[in-house]
């Protein structure tokens, strides 16, 4: 009986330590960077600039975040003019490392040849933004 008792004993043990190693928060597992792509393709003021708020949120968590401007999206140019905490949000980004790419041919037909927010992209550049990726935001 004692022997019953005992190894009972010895058991439930083993299974209360397993049960906690396997329930032990780890926040270090639970932290991981991610690259993540960002196409913009409004020209609301609203729209961008939260777009930019969470761009430079995700880089203060340490993630990696690039900017692919298209469409109305090249129109940046216009609202860090007109805008000044669209234009506080976006130098934010490229200040702290980030990268904004625009569609040359959007660019072009918008008469606009030497953007100030962006770098002047095409096509494969939103592709390899698309694929190299973990995370892709459209706004």
């Amino acid at each position: 009986m004692k022997k019953t008792i005992v190894l009972l004993a010895l058991i439930g043990n083993m299974l209360t330590f397993n049960l906690n190693a396997q329930l032990t928060f780890k926040p270090a597992e639970l932290k991981t960077h991610v690259s993540i792509g960002m196409v913009i393709y409004s020209n609301d003021t609203e729209t961008v600039w939260n777009a930019l708020r969470l761009a430079n949120y995700a880089k203060s968590e340490g993630d990696t975040v690039c900017i692919f401007l298209l469409g109305k999206g090249v129109e940046l140019d216009n609202l860090v003019k007109e805008n000044k905490d669209v234009k506080e949000q976006s130098e934010l980004f490229l200040d702290n490392g980030g990268s904004i790419l625009g569609c040359g041919t959007c660019l072009r037909s918008r008469k606009n040849n030497a953007p100030q927010v962006c770098k002047i992209s095409s096509l494969k550049d939103l592709y390899e933004l698309i694929r190299k990726n973990k995370i892709v935001l459209t706004f």
